[in-house]
């Protein structure tokens, strides 16, 4: 039985989205199915010890009680907005699976969220406890951002469960900020972190009620302005200034994408949001040129977003170190978001091909295989002993974070991936990433069956279809340089169309699509302009990018030299990492001669390669990590 689609991004029935999210997606088996199920069975189950450990339900408790003199519990203004996102998870999990256990933690964390909400609507405990006066701290303050992760729990809880408990204590706060905010109101101004203006569009799509999707308007039109270049730095020591928050110039006229890598992506895509629903044209093109130039520019191999340690930043330009990226998981998922809506406002297949690599790759590297253990940032090279900051920003694997906003943000994307998987429109049916599964829309209903992307090939069977010609649209891979196609088994003359197959006719319940993409082993040059790797190389197959680890490769990776004129084979390796498909090349290493004090030599030559070759094992960048600390790089030296 197919259970129909609750997803998180729900395009009004006016608005100017060539797609709509698909009526019904259901992974059922393969890949994505198994990491969902540690995601359910262990991540989203444990959430609420670890909100309890961290103290954000005794925040929640301590606003519930009115006569309380307990102290905030935590470093960040924004506690709250953890528990936001582990309901929102939670409640996506019921409406795929409903769980009485799960129902219930529901149930007891939306009481206690109703709770502690003030009579004016207002709710964030690290002011109401206190520690601050509301509103006066726009810049990390946060209170903007926790209503918009409440709100999209709200509007989750809601349409998961049919309950109006916590959609409308997110209305009442919606409410008093309408109040608040506005010329002429209390507050002329915006949040420092961007999240509330998407969160207001889905509010009012699911409300119908219009102020929300002004207020959002209002939010996305102020910022740009240089509200918060003032008073945004409150108790730190530095201004990042303008360009960190968004804040220098109005997103219609902005060329490139700037400062925290997070809060630009969340901005982008709440104005995706408004494109939609308003038509606006501009506005559509300032985000499609914003989008190009993050992608073609400042994104790195695995879709990670952010190169800057330094205020969690986009670099300039090509500025894409591997050991210093910072790829926060966050921005992983932010770039999801914004690509999604992309794809449904224009229906062009580039922005879910950026949704395969960051999923695969950017955002699965910061979930550990256990669903325990999590990476906040995500550099392609780890050095055998690196210098890292003690906290959130090393490159071990953490069970919690001081700043946890990566852990439930996580578990979020992992339950509602199904929503971004399939599309529909007027014509019919696509498919925008491959996974085992069930998948209908525009009456037509169809089953895939897969070993994506291990191996190549995806088989659609109709299971249903309306009368008349109806079109199948799957996304042909950027990365994909042969693929065949078959229909019932006789060939297809279907060529790709900008990244779509579209095969149009009438269907019949039993008919068969077979997709065959070839998965050879890629070895991927960088950009010249991307000083940090020139010289070095990439081993990619299918959507994966892969990185040698210490853990395979004897004597570490210092001086490891690719030999790219052996062409590396494929080794399925069950026993590993919950089963892998690993890459062996043939490589050599350095042996420079010795240089007593000064390490330069004065002739090239002098970096002979030691004799013999070595053999290098690869494995997908998406599972390393999980084997204790060690070295891991995904750019090696190339040698011709």
């Amino acid at each position: 039985m197919r259970t129909p689609l609750t997803g998180p991004v729900l395009p009004s029935a006016n608005s100017a989205a060539v797609h709509r999210p698909a009526s019904v997606a259901r992974i059922t088996g393969g890949f994505w199915a198994r990491r969902r199920r540690t995601n359910a069975e262990v991540s989203i189950r444990e959430g609420p010890e670890r909100l309890e450990e961290a103290g954000n339900l005794a925040n929640l408790r301590a606003a519930a009680d009115a006569g309380t003199t307990r102290a905030f519990s935590g470093d960040f203004q924004f506690q709250d907005s953890d528990v936001y996102k582990w309901l929102e998870a939670a409640c996506w999990q019921l409406a795929d699976t409903p769980e009485s256990g799960l129902a219930d933690e529901v149930a007891r964390i939306v009481r206690l969220v109703a709770a502690a909400q003030m009579e004016d609507g207002y709710l964030q405990t690290y002011y109401q406890l206190g520690d601050g006066e509301p509103w006066t701290e726009l810049g990390w303050g946060h209170e903007l951002y926790c209503a918009g992760h409440l709100m999209q729990a709200a509007v989750a809880h809601h349409r998961a469960t049919g309950s109006r408990e916590l959609l409308d204590v997110a209305g009442r706060f919606a409410d008093h900020i309408e109040t608040v905010f506005g010329p002429g109101k209390q507050v002329d101004g915006v949040c420092g972190h961007p999240e509330v203006e998407t969160a207001l569009i889905e509010l009012y799509r699911t409300t119908d009620d219009k102020r929300y999707l002004e207020l959002a308007r209002y939010f996305l039109e102020r910022r740009g302005h240089g509200v918060l270049a003032s008073g945004a730095d409150r108790g730190h020591d530095r201004d990042p200034g303008p360009e960190y928050w968004r804040d220098h110039t109005p997103i219609r006229e902005a060329q490139e994408v700037t400062g925290h890598a997070v809060r630009q992506l969340y901005l982008l895509a709440g104005a995706a949001d408004l494109a939609t629903e308003t038509g606006d044209v501009r506005l559509r093109q300032a985000l499609e040129r914003l989008w190009t130039d993050a992608v073609s520019t400042k994104t790195y191999l695995t879709g990670g977003m952010g190169s800057w340690h330094d205020w969690e930043s986009f670099g300039d330009a090509y500025e894409l170190p591997s050991d210093r990226a910072y790829t926060e998981t966050c921005a992983a998922i932010a770039s999801v978001h914004f690509s999604w809506r992309m794809a449904l406002l224009t229906g062009e297949a580039r922005y879910s091909d950026l949704i395969e690599r960051t999923l695969y790759n950017g955002f699965l590297g910061g979930v550990g295989l256990d669903g325990r253990t999590w990476l906040y940032v995500n550099p392609l090279q780890r050095h055998a002993h690196p210098h890292e900051r003690p906290g959130d920003q090393t490159s071990q694997r953490t069970p919690w974070f001081r700043c946890a906003c990566c852990p439930p943000n996580a578990m979020r994307l992992l339950v509602g991936l199904p929503h971004y998987f399939a599309s529909a429109d007027d014509s019919g049916l696509h498919l925008h990433q491959y996974a085992t599964g069930e998948y209908a829309g525009d009456g037509l209903a169809v089953r895939v069956t897969t070993e994506y992307p291990w191996h190549g090939t995806v088989t659609v069977t109709v299971d249903d279809a309306p009368a008349g010609e109806r079109t199948l649209s799957l996304r042909l891979p950027a990365w994909c340089a042969h693929f065949r196609l078959a229909v019932n088994g006789e060939p297809g003359q279907e060529q790709p169309k900008r990244g779509w197959l579209r095969i149009t006719r009438t269907f019949q319940p039993g008919d068969t699509v077979r997709l065959e993409l070839a998965l050879p082993v890629r070895l991927t040059h960088p950009h010249p302009y991307v000083d940090a790797v020139r010289g070095c190389v990439a081993v990619e197959r299918g959507p994966l990018v892969y990185c040698l680890e210490e853990a395979d490769n004897a004597g570490g990776l210092d001086g490891v030299v690719l030999d790219s004129s052996t062409a590396p084979t494929v080794r399925e390796r069950p026993d590993l990492l919950g089963g892998v498909t690993t890459i062996v090349a043939s490589g050599r290493r350095l042996a420079p001669d010795e240089t007593g004090w000064w390490p330069y030599l004065p002739d090239t030559a002098n970096a002979r390669l030691a004799d013999g070759s070595v053999e290098l094992t690869a494995v997908p960048y998406y599972a390393w990590a999980n084997r204790g600390d060690g070295a891991m790089r995904v750019w090696i030296p190339e040698r011709r």
